[in-house]
C-alpha cells in the first residue's frame, strides 16, 4: 500500500509553480487565521500542518527533494484518471463537475465561514489530473456557480447551491423504487370464462 504523502502545495493552497515571495505571502495570511493566539479561528494542529509546509517550500534544497517525490506520487495518483476522462467523454466531465459541487456544497455547510477547498484537493477527492480539473473550474465560475476565496481556494456561491438542490431532487426521483408491476388486465375472452356471482 502506498505511504501517506503530506501535499504541502494543498495545505499552503499554491500553485506547484508558486514563487517563494507568494508561498511566504500565502503562509502569512493563513498563519494568521490558524495562529492558536487567534481567538476566533485558531487551530493549533492546522498551524502545525502550514508551518511544517512553509518550512519544506521555502527552503529551495528541501522544496527540490519534495518536488521529485511529490511528481512522481501526483503522477501515480493520475495515470488511472487520464484513461477514464478518455474513454467517457461528457457523462465523465458531468460526473467531475457534480462532484466539484457537491464537495464544495459540504464544505460550506460544514464551516459557512471558511468553506473553501484548494483545486489539488478537488483533483486528488475526484481522481482528476490538473490540465481537466482547470477546464470545470473554468466552466463553473463562468456559470457563477463556483468562487475563489481570499486565500485562492474555491467555494460554491448560492447559485452553486441551488444547482446541487436541483441535481439532488434528481437524483431522488432516479432512487425511487419502482411501482410494483400489476397484474395485466383479463381480456374480454378471459372475463367470459370467470364465474359469476
Amino acid at each position: 500500500m502506498q505511504k501517506s504523502f503530506s501535499d504541502h502545495y494543498e495545505n499552503l493552497q499554491v500553485s506547484p509553480n508558486a514563487d517563494t515571495e507568494t508561498i511566504e505571502r500565502v503562509f502569512r495570511l493563513l498563519a494568521k487565521r490558524y495562529h492558536p493566539d487567534n481567538d476566533q479561528t485558531g487551530d493549533a494542529d492546522k498551524f502545525s500542518v502550514l508551518y511544517d509546509s512553509y518550512r519544506t517550500l521555502s527552503d529551495p534544497e528541501r522544496r527540490a527533494a519534495y518536488d521529485a517525490k511529490y511528481e512522481h506520487d501526483r503522477a501515480e495518483r493520475w495515470k488511472i484518471a487520464e484513461e477514464a476522462s478518455h474513454s467517457e467523454g461528457f457523462e465523465d466531465d458531468n460526473r467531475i463537475r457534480q462532484g466539484v459541487l457537491s464537495l464544495l456544497y459540504v464544505a460550506r455547510r460544514q464551516d459557512a465561514s471558511n468553506p473553501g477547498m484548494g483545486i489539488m484537493e478537488l483533483e486528488r477527492l475526484l481522481g482528476c489530473p490538473e490540465h481537466i480539473m482547470e477546464f470545470h473550474i473554468w466552466y463553473l465560475k463562468e456559470k457563477k456557480w463556483v468562487q475563489r476565496t481570499d486565500t485562492g481556494a474555491f467555494s460554491i456561491t448560492a447559485d452553486g447551491v441551488d444547482k446541487v438542490a436541483e441535481h439532488d431532487l434528481m437524483l431522488r426521483k432516479d432512487r425511487l423504487l419502482p411501482e410494483p408491476e400489476r397484474a395485466p388486465e383479463p381480456s374480454s375472452e378471459s372475463k367470459d370464462l370467470e364465474p359469476r356471482q
